[in-house]
């Protein structure tokens, strides 16, 4: 019966890879065609201003009022579809988009992975300060200072080649500035119009931008590589800029001239092709990103696990004061999503303190800590809860007959049955804790789905990369559900009576 359950159970998995296969043949097929689909699917960031954001729940920017000119030209159906930044261009290799617009600087690696049409818009990097900063006035003064950036831009990019800095990532541009606000930072490197653009449309206090441009850099609309379209849209961009349609929409947003484009980005005129370094992907994952996975999972568990057991008794004790705001706690972590608990703590808290004049503040692990213990306490507390009131009643009084007391009761008879029978579900509560530490990435913590994230960000190689996560991850849960099944057998008590 066991050869003949694995049998079938290879071939399931066989006949899915199959049709995995065949799906993904399916949806690359087209991606090759070459007559525009309809609708045209453009990727785009919307948390770019005055690129593109939302308005009153609408896509609004200069590249999206340039991208539905061109579209108009070309005769195209544009479908914006709102991705995160370091998530575009995998999205044009999966060939998921048609295009990319969204402020991307075309660069020598990046067109190694993804094809640029012509250059549309002339930016540059510029750094923001807290507006008490007198030291820091031009790219030389970053020198082993803090600096926050957005995963993926040349500003990430640039700011890693700075000799002694800190460098903190985060998903937007936004967080990167609420970074600097907090004070956690020194310094924010960024497009300068973005920035500029935040300074003046968000009324973001005490923030100044500070020395002239440290690049000059051209953007262009993304296409994956060799697409059929690009000579398509460089004709219609061509036409918008001839036209005077692009002076219109340029200084609808910028309120001037806009400047001469070349034809041609300078980045692009030399390229070298480089190589994947495998040696460097496994560094990082597993000597940077495994240890702080490790460690913020275990420090999580075993807090969650003292505060869970405390609020656990909370919810059984005679007290209805006391219930009730156990309850509020319990039903507030787990009704609400971690990623949400994350940014209150990291990025809300900090800015509540301020408002009542108390300059507390949290760094990246206690804040990912903090939220993480917090939640997984309130789940481990329900766990708690019904193991101790699965244990019948008769031993409670059993227990105050013989004259033993409720804390001896619950030390020596209860609370021993009541773990072996909560082992299974708090070991599935550990595993998921490895895989949601992952969501300290948003905050910019560098454990192991951030250290992908990041080489992702620079080498372009999703796929290859977020494989060997998912191995990694996989190791490390497989361990701990060997370590929580070994650890059932030795506390079961027909386990002990058979070895004695």
């Amino acid at each position: 019966m066991i050869k003949f359950w694995r049998g079938r159970a290879v071939q399931r998995v066989i006949f899915a890879l199959l049709g995995l296969v065949l799906a993904l043949g399916l949806t690359v097929i087209p991606a090759f065609s070459q007559t525009p689909p309809n609708p045209f699917r453009v990727a785009t960031e919307a948390t770019f201003p005055p690129f593109e954001f939302q308005q009153g729940g609408q896509l609004t920017g200069f590249d999206i009022d340039l991208m539905r000119a061109i579209g108009k030209e070309a005769d195209l159906n544009i479908d914006f579809r709102n991705l995160p930044f370091d998530g575009i261009i995998p999205a044009l290799q999966a060939r998921t988009v048609e295009a990319a617009i969204s402020g991307m600087t075309i660069t020598a690696e990046r067109a190694q992975a993804i094809s640029f049409s012509r250059p549309y818009f002339r930016a540059g990097l510029a750094i923001a300060v807290r507006e008490d900063n007198k030291t820091i006035k031009n790219f030389e003064d970053l020198k082993g200072k803090r600096i926050a950036v957005q995963i993926g831009t040349t500003g990430a990019l640039e700011a890693t080649k700075i000799p002694g800095a800190v460098v903190s990532q985060f998903d937007s541009a936004a967080l990167a500035l609420q970074e600097l606000i907090n004070g956690r930072v020194e310094a924010v490197v960024n497009d300068k119009p973005v920035t500029l653009y935040a300074i003046k449309q968000a009324g973001l206090r005490g923030v100044k931008v500070v020395g002239e441009l440290l690049t000059e850099e051209f953007y262009g609309i993304a296409l994956p590589k060799n697409s059929p379209y690009l000579q398509l849209i460089n004709d219609a961009l061509g036409r918008v800029i001839e036209s005077g349609q692009y002076d219109v929409i340029f200084r609808q947003w910028f309120g001037e001239k806009p400047p001469e484009l070349p034809l041609v980005a300078p980045a692009l005129k030399n390229l070298q092709e480089s190589r994947f370094n495998w040696g460097e992907l496994f560094y990082n994952l597993i000597v940077k990103g495994v240890p702080w996975t490790i460690l913020l999972t275990v420090l999580s568990f075993l807090f969650g696990l003292i505060g869970g057991t405390l609020v656990a008794i909370a919810l059984i004790s005679p007290y209805k004061w006391l219930k009730i705001i156990c309850r509020i706690y319990v039903d507030f972590f787990r009704g609400t999503p971690m990623l949400v608990q994350l940014f209150l703590i990291y990025f809300g808290l900090p800015g509540l303190f301020r408002e009542i004049g108390l300059n507390i503040d949290l760094d990246r692990l206690p804040a990912a800590l903090f939220a993480l213990s917090l939640n997984v306490a309130a789940y481990l507390a329900e766990i708690m809860r019904g193991g101790i009131q699965s244990i019948d009643n008769g031993q409670w009084e059993a227990c105050s007959s013989l004259g033993m007391s409720p804390v001896q009761t619950m030390h020596e008879v209860i609370f021993p049955q009541a773990f072996r029978r909560m082992l299974p579900p708090l070991g599935n509560e550990f595993i998921t804790l490895i895989k949601d530490t992952s969501l300290a990435a948003v905050i910019g913590f560098e454990e192991l789905f951030r250290q992908g994230q990041l080489m992702v960000a620079t080498t372009y190689k999703a796929f290859e990369i977020y494989i060997a996560v998912a191995v990694v991850y996989l190791v490390l849960t497989t361990l701990s559900s060997v370590v929580f099944k070994r650890l059932e057998i030795y506390m079961d008590p027909l386990h002990k009576s058979k070895q004695e």
